[in-house]
C-alpha cells in the first residue's frame, strides 16, 4: 500500500532528493540562491519605493500650497491620507520637516532642503508622460507658457520666437502679458515654465540669469532745447516736465531713486503705460521722457532724438526668470537655447533686477 512504485514521479523525485545526503558546499550554494530569489525581499523593496514616491508628491504639495487640506485636494486624497504619508516620511527621514500651525505650515530647515531635490523629481515624474510623447514624436509636440511684461514681448522676444516657431512648430506657445508681481505668480503657482524680464530685486526661490542689457535713454521731440545741448547733466532736465510709466513699474521707481539720490528735482507731467505711447507723447511735445533703449529702433530717428544717460542712470538687464529647482520642460529648454545657447549652464544668478518692465 505504501510501496514508492506507486508515487508519482514528481513527488518520487523530491522524496528521493530529501533522503539523500548533501555534498560538502551543497548546502551554501541552495542557501545562497534562496536569498538571491526571495520574493519577499523584492517586494520590500519595490513596496518601499513605491510609497517613497507618493510621500514625497504628499510633501512637495504641501509645500507648495501651504496646508494639508489643498495639498490634499490638489492630490485628490483626504487630509489624513496626507497628513499620514508626511508623518510617514518625517519618520522615515528622522527629522521634523514642517511644523504645523493653526492656519498653514511652516517648512523647517531640513525641510526646505528636502523640498528644493525633491520638487524637480516629483514634478518630472507627473510630466513624464507628455516628455516622453514630446520626445517621441520629434520634439515637435507639447505646450510652453512663457510669462513676460509688454515691452519684453514686443521688443525682446520676437527674434526668439521666431526661430523657435521655425524649429518647433508643433508646440503651442503661450506669451503670458503680466507685470513683474504677476509673472513671479504664475511661476510659483506652475502656470508658466519661466519668465522673461528685467529684475531689481531677486527672491530667494527665484534664479535670474540675464543675457542682454540696454541702456537708459532721455527722448526729446525733434528740435527741443536739450536735444544738441552740449555736457548734457541731471538737472537740466528739472525744467521740463517727465512722462513715465505708472509709478507702480520699475522704470518709475527706478527715475526717483536716482533725481532723489542726486536731490535733484523733478516733475511728472503725465503717467502712461507702454513705450510706443510715452514715445507718441513725446514726439508730439507733450513732455521728455526716460526710456530703456530696449524700446528705440531706427524708426524713431525721424521723430525723436534719443541722448544717452548712462553716466547717472544704471544699465538694465533682462534674462531669464525660474524657480529654484523646478523641472524645465524639453520644450522650456529649447526656447531658452534660442534666446541664448549655453544660458542655462551660466550660474551667476545675483544680478539685481526687477521684472516689472
Amino acid at each position: 500500500m505504501h510501496n514508492i512504485d506507486i508515487i508519482k514521479p514528481a513527488n518520487k523525485y523530491l522524496i528521493e532528493m530529501a533522503t539523500q545526503p548533501l555534498k560538502p558546499g551543497k548546502t551554501r550554494a541552495v542557501r545562497r540562491k534562496s536569498r538571491a530569489t526571495d520574493p519577499r525581499k523584492d517586494a520590500t523593496r519595490f513596496y518601499y519605493k513605491g510609497n517613497r514616491y507618493k510621500q514625497l508628491r504628499a510633501f512637495v504639495a504641501i509645500v507648495k500650497l501651504g496646508t494639508l487640506a489643498r495639498a490634499a485636494e490638489s492630490l485628490f486624497l483626504s487630509p489624513p491620507s496626507i497628513s499620514l504619508q508626511l508623518q510617514a516620511l518625517e519618520r522615515e527621514l528622522g527629522t521634523r520637516l514642517v511644523e504645523r500651525g493653526r492656519r498653514r505650515i511652516v517648512v523647517t530647515r531640513a525641510g526646505q532642503a528636502l523640498f528644493e531635490q525633491a520638487r524637480p523629481l516629483v514634478e518630472g515624474l507627473d510630466t513624464l508622460d507628455t516628455q516622453f510623447h514630446s520626445a517621441v514624436a520629434g520634439l515637435g509636440a507639447g505646450e510652453l507658457t512663457i510669462a513676460a511684461g509688454s515691452s519684453t514681448i514686443q521688443y525682446l522676444l520676437p527674434p526668439s520666437v521666431a526661430r523657435y516657431r521655425e524649429k518647433f512648430p508643433g508646440v503651442r506657445l503661450q506669451l503670458a502679458n503680466v507685470t513683474g508681481k504677476g509673472g513671479l505668480a504664475m511661476l510659483r503657482s506652475n502656470q508658466a515654465d519661466f519668465a522673461v524680464g528685467s529684475m531689481l530685486d531677486v527672491p530667494d526661490d527665484i534664479t535670474y540669469q540675464p543675457f542682454r542689457r540696454y541702456d537708459p535713454m532721455l527722448i526729446l521731440p525733434v528740435g527741443h532745447p536739450l536735444a544738441d545741448k552740449p555736457d548734457l547733466r541731471l538737472r537740466d532736465l528739472s525744467p521740463f516736465g517727465l512722462i513715465l510709466p505708472p509709478h507702480r513699474l520699475t522704470t518709475y521707481r527706478l527715475v526717483d531713486l536716482v533725481f532723489q539720490q542726486r536731490k535733484v528735482p523733478y516733475t511728472v507731467a503725465i503717467e502712461v503705460g507702454g513705450w510706443e505711447v510715452i514715445k507718441q507723447y513725446v514726439a508730439t511735445g507733450l513732455g521728455i521722457s526716460i526710456v530703456t533703449g530696449i524700446c528705440l529702433s531706427d524708426a524713431d530717428n525721424g521723430k525723436l532724438v534719443a541722448r544717452n544717460m548712462r553716466a547717472w542712470f544704471p544699465q538694465r538687464s533682462y534674462g531669464v526668470v525660474m524657480c529654484k529647482g523646478k523641472y524645465l520642460s524639453i520644450e522650456a529648454r529649447n526656447f531658452i537655447n534660442q534666446i541664448k545657447p549655453g544660458l542655462l549652464a551660466h550660474r551667476e544668478h545675483d544680478e539685481p533686477g526687477d521684472s516689472e518692465r
